[in-house]
């Protein structure tokens, strides 16, 4: 546990997209001091937190290489509370020099003088939420901006001094046909990112239109969502088109050029330790995984209280960490070496998932060379379906 990633969750937005199934909120501007003192505090008795709940206090004191602020979005904060956020986090942790901060943009949530502050503070990444480039699909679920701006503030976090800038892409959102997604990539690369997600939109009940789609309703443009068959094509009409612009795609849903690879997200991936601020915020030791309270309310209230934010803790076995281990770093396009696994969990452990192994390769769904497995691209968008047999 020599160096630490730090993510810091910042629950707000300006708008509630129709396909979000994150933990995020709608909230006046009121809410955001208090609800940044209380992150403040929280870092302020990081020591103590993790003191109370047996967490080995190495997490609260290493070296910090990597900070990611997401959301919602926490370029609403402003540069003025972004900037004691970040002086609490100097007060308490150490900074690698060369450390990766990574910021959430909305389009329309960040002008000149808030890039400039940030900069300043050290933001060295952003990563934007496009979606796409068709405002009609923006306007279907519920985008506030346009893609006019979205590509005026890639424009402007160039003239700002950003390189290392990251697109959002959904594919399958209402409306999106072959052409208008084929035009959501082209001016995507037009705007020279370094990295670009390639989301899938997703049908589940924890969002406003995963619902509708599933109960056969007409709201918020359910009627307008591409069936599946458009949404495989267009995930790999987009990975074609991607590769050919030069970036390379290292998982699942994510390209870069090379070096400008997420590492913070890389950590989540390979089972490295991060420290979670604000409310609903993830942390994990490599043993242990927790969670602070969802709701802001709560969370800023145990901290004004002296109490802890954490909500929930849970211990994982040495066969719960080889499964995540597995189901994570299978999402990487290197895979997962079999022999590191062995030297962190025991041979034996490893040794019982080797005939599922042989089978999954027999059948194409993995491919292996020496003791390092990984997905075939002809895999990925069956990938869910494939870590379910690494679950004892």
């Amino acid at each position: 546990m020599d160096r630490v990633g730090v993510y810091i969750q910042v629950p707000f937005c300006a708008s509630k997209c129709s396909f979000c199934n994150f933990s995020s909120r709608v909230e006046r501007a009121s809410s955001f001091d208090p609800y940044c003192q209380a992150v403040e505090q929280e870092i302020e008795r990081l020591s103590e937190i993790y003191a109370g709940w047996g967490i080995d206090p190495r997490l609260s004191i290493a070296p910090v290489d990597t900070l990611y602020m997401g959301g919602g979005t926490p370029s609403l904060l402003g540069g003025a509370r972004l900037g004691r956020v970040m002086d609490a986090l100097h007060a308490h942790f150490d900074f690698c020099p060369e450390f990766e901060f990574t910021l959430e943009v909305t389009p329309g949530s960040a002008g000149s003088d808030f890039l400039e502050q940030a900069r300043g503070l050290g933001l060295n990444r952003l990563s934007v939420g496009a979606q796409t480039f068709d405002d009609r699909e923006l306007r279907a679920v519920g985008r506030l901006h346009s893609a006019k701006a979205t590509c005026d503030l890639i424009k402007l976090a160039h003239c700002v001094g950003f390189q290392n800038i990251s697109l959002d892409l959904i594919a399958g959102l209402p409306y999106q046909t072959a052409a208008s997604w084929q035009h959501t990539l082209e001016t995507a690369v037009r705007l020279e990112p370094m990295h670009v997600s390639l989301y899938l939109f997703e049908v589940d009940e924890k969002s406003r239109l995963g619902r509708e789609v599933l109960n056969d309703g007409t709201r918020y443009h359910a009627r307008g969502v591409p069936g599946e068959a458009f949404v495989t094509e267009a995930y790999e009409s987009g990975r074609r088109f991607l590769e050919q612009e030069g970036y390379a795609q290292y998982e699942i849903s994510n390209f870069a050029h090379p070096g400008f690879e997420s590492r913070h997200n890389q950590k989540y991936w390979q089972l490295d330790p991060y420290v979670g601020l604000g409310a609903g915020a993830h942390s994990f030791d490599g043993e242990r995984r927790w969670a602070n309270e969802a709701a802001p309310q709560v969370y800023q209230e145990k901290l004004a209280l002296g109490l802890s934010p954490i909500g929930e803790l849970r211990s994982l076995s040495p066969e719960e960490q080889l499964e995540e281990f597995f189901f994570l770093g299978l999402r990487q396009r290197q895979g997962v070496d079999l022999s590191r696994a062995g030297e962190r969990w025991g041979g034996e452990r490893v040794a019982l998932w080797k005939e599922r192994i042989a089978v999954l390769a027999d059948e194409g769904w993995l491919e292996r060379t020496g003791s390092v497995i990984r997905l075939p691209e002809s895999a990925y968008l069956v990938s869910n379906e494939i870590f379910q047999e690494f679950v004892m």
